[in-house]
């Protein structure tokens, strides 16, 4: 199977505070509800992934963000989610669209989550492991 038009193309934010902690949403919908994850979506025809990702980050978090560097792409089931490095510009943190939470965890709040599988595996590949 390639990874063209037989997935479904999403985006997810990889967003750290100065002191290292990262944001995660609780998902609200399937597929994984109730467990944590990236904030993210689906791209929507005609969008770009950096266009895709702000707008799926305010739809979630109420966060405006600049969509920075690609970490990596990961393919669960029908999704291809290509993650993003974003810098917070503006905004109150507060779970919207399809998140039932939304919190910044620190490496201990980040263990004690149940997590999407393969999260803490993936994240911590790219180096992007919350700290402290």
């Amino acid at each position: 199977m390639t990874e063209g038009s037989r997935h479904v193309a999403c985006v997810g934010g990889i967003a750290h505070t100065e002191d290292g902690r990262l944001l995660l949403i609780q998902r609200g919908t399937e597929p994984g509800r109730g467990l944590w994850s990236l904030p993210g979506g689906r791209v929507e025809p005609g969008e770009t992934d950096a266009e895709a990702l702000v707008r799926e980050m305010a739809e979630e978090t109420g966060l405006v963000v600049a969509a920075g560097e690609h970490v990596g792409t990961v393919v669960r089931g029908p999704y291809r989610i290509a993650d993003y490095r974003c810098t917070v510009l503006d905004g109150t943190l507060a779970a919207g669209d399809d998140a039932a939470d939304a919190r910044w965890v620190d490496a201990a709040g980040f263990a004690a989550l149940p997590l999407v599988e393969g999260l803490a595996e993936t994240l911590d590949g790219w180096g992007v492991l919350p700290q402290h």
